[in-house]
């Protein structure tokens, strides 16, 4: 009798665990992709594919969700006006804005851009703007990933743009995972396409998303973010639905401007075969 208990006890947690697990587990073979390193995660946080995960790299502009993270956790006016100065040129890439000096915003519109569109300027004038100024910032910004549970990451600049921004694909999918909580980056990462207006006595500008999946019907994405210097490649990493499974996907230092996407591509297929 009791032998019978115990069997019948441990057919039913393991039918328990069947069910609960994703239908992507123990998949075999290689997806091919050409990020240096990679990972996937189930809803569950189960590794369902792994390359070089703890490989720390340059991440380039996927640090801006640890910025919007750091913006939105002080609690700070939303609707409050930032406005764009010198202090927030690229002074490292060298890299240009249609954010001229003098261009104001709200901080809202700030964060939706920075995310979106990946603004170097609006990320760094929501660190300027923070309470105690940008050193006070980056130093939050240290913390979150610390509290996180982020023990390979650092963080030196909002917009992304310094090498000293690195971080492995297993820290960032703890980054994703917590992104994913707060609803006005999941709204900024998924927009494709946004108009503001940031100058009086001017037209608006027209904003799109740096993550070209989010035009594909087969894509079903919840959180994204993009990111490129020389020195960390391209980079991409996402929430996303596929086949009724929601997946995280970390994806760094690839070479060549569409190949995250191409990965992307190739490891849906992967999966998809695989089922």
């Amino acid at each position: 009798m009791r032998i019978a208990c115990a069997l019948a006890l441990a057919l039913l947690c393991s039918s328990a665990a069947q069910a609960g697990a994703s239908k992507f587990s123990g998949l075999n073979g290689n997806p091919g992709l050409r990020s240096a390193s990679a990972l996937i995660l189930d809803a569950e946080g189960n590794i369902i594919y792994g390359k070089d995960t703890d490989t720390v790299r340059s991440i380039a502009s996927i640090t801006k969700l640890m910025t919007a993270m750091v913006v939105l956790d002080a609690g700070l006016d939303l609707n409050e006006p930032i406005t764009i100065t010198r202090d927030d040129r690229d002074a490292v890439r060298l890299t240009g804005s249609r954010l001229d000096y003098g261009a104001t915003l709200p901080r809202r519109e700030m964060i939706l851009l920075a995310v979106m569109s990946s603004e170097n300027r609006a990320a760094s004038a929501l660190g300027r703007n923070y309470p105690g100024g940008l050193g006070a910032f980056v130093e939050a910004m240290n913390a979150k990933a610390k509290s996180l549970g982020m023990t390979h990451s650092h963080f030196a600049d909002p917009a992304g743009l310094r090498t000293e921004n690195v971080s492995t694909a297993a820290d960032l999918a703890r980054m994703v995972a917590a992104a994913d909580d707060y609803d006005l980056i999941t709204e900024a990462s998924t927009t494709q396409r946004m108009e503001v207006r940031p100058f009086r006595n001017r037209g608006p500008l027209t904003y799109g998303n740096t993550n070209r999946l989010l035009k594909n019907a087969n894509w079903d994405i919840a959180l994204s973010k993009t990111g490129y210097i020389n020195e960390a490649g391209r980079c991409l990493v996402m929430k996303a639905n596929i086949d009724g499974e929601e997946l995280s996907i970390v994806l760094l230092n690839s070479f060549g401007k569409l190949t995250p996407f191409g990965d992307s591509n190739r490891l849906r297929k992967w999966l998809l075969a695989g089922t």
